[in-house]
């Protein structure tokens, strides 16, 4: 342990004294690609964030087609904005984070245990865009175990099951506003009324 944990300190105090150089040189920004070292670090932070007595832990909640379609629809609700409903990442919001909102279908994080995927979702990943979303109830726990369930999921997710998650997620006020104007418009004919005519006008 004592080993690993060392490791990781050098890691970091190599990547602190590039970062600084690299700094110095070409300033930060979130745009870049994270280097091939931060991923290492991030990786072995992230292991070592993981309480021991979770790492190989099973999922408790028993998978049913009523648990996945709850998961389902909290994912759409609450994950999807950074991770997209197929969880790949791929969104405006998951592009422009720092690193880049991970790949939930990818070997990397399928190979996971139960355990590690229950603990990043209740508890988070420091330096990164990823919350923690568990506040010590039974009821987070629960949530975030049946949140497991579906990123174990994802791989197979179906056509049908994306579309039905759509319909889930959030919608910004702009979006709503707009929603709502394009069904004013379209029922204009019916909402909207000719407006008066000047004092004095007569129709010819």
């Amino acid at each position: 342990m004592r080993k690993a944990i060392a490791g990781v300190l050098l890691i970091l105090v190599l990547i602190g004294m590039f970062m600084a150089v690299r700094t110095l040189r070409y300033g930060f920004s979130a745009h870049d690609e994270p280097t091939a070292i931060e991923a290492v670090a991030a990786r072995s932070m992230r292991h070592l964030a993981v309480p021991s007595d979770l790492r190989g832990m099973k999922n408790p909640v028993a998978l049913t087609p009523e648990v996945l379609a709850e998961a389902r629809a909290h994912f759409a609700d609450h994950c999807a904005n950074c991770h997209g409903n197929d969880g790949r990442g791929k969104t405006e919001m998951g592009a422009h984070l720092y690193p880049r909102a991970t790949d939930l279908a990818r070997s990397e994080t399928q190979s996971l245990s139960d355990g590690e995927l229950f603990a990043t979702i209740e508890n988070g990943v420091r330096l990164s865009g990823m919350p923690g979303f568990g506040n010590g109830t039974a009821s987070s726990g629960y949530a975030s175990w049946t949140l497991v369930h579906f990123i174990r999921h994802l791989p197979q997710i179906t056509p049908d099951e994306l579309k039905e998650m759509e319909s889930l997620n959030p919608v910004s006020p702009a979006e709503r506003k707009e929603e709502q104007d394009e069904e004013l418009f379209l029922q204009g004919d019916e909402t909207t009324t000719a407006a008066p005519l000047p004092h004095g006008s007569a129709h010819h």
